[in-house]
């Protein structure tokens, strides 16, 4: 599990995540497994050497109209709801109520004072 502070993971956001498994596919080389979401998607795991290594998310609803497509990136937090709070308080804005990731955990996603989104996790434990 990744320390408070550092970086967590990637996450391609898309509205063609066969496109972009095509181009990661044949560039890279990566494989993805799929995951269902507790809102009905499939996300997908980029794996390289049997590691997970990014995701890829649908963003083709309407909820998703206006978010530019992209890289985003999760930093790990010890305490993403008390982090959150401070992060508001310093300026940054909520693009959507904090949830919870089953199986991965808990996690805010912000837009910081000078607009770049980033993502916050506090990741469950690992066994």
């Amino acid at each position: 599990m990744s320390s408070h502070g550092t970086f967590h993971c990637n996450e391609r956001v898309t509205r063609n995540v066969e496109g972009v498994k095509a181009f990661y596919r044949d560039t890279i080389g990566w494989t993805f497994d799929s995951m269902p979401t507790p809102d009905g998607r499939t996300y997908w795991v980029a794996i390289m050497d049997g590691k997970p290594v990014a995701g890829i998310y649908p963003i083709d609803t309407p909820e998703f109209d206006g978010v530019p497509e992209g890289w985003m990136s999760y930093l790990s937090v010890d305490d993403v709801d008390a982090r959150a709070a401070k992060a508001v308080k310093a300026g940054a804005r909520l693009m959507r109520p904090i949830f919870d990731a089953p199986d991965v955990g808990r996690i805010a996603i912000l837009t910081e004072p000078g607009g770049a989104g980033i993502g916050w996790i506090t990741p469950v434990a690992m066994p």
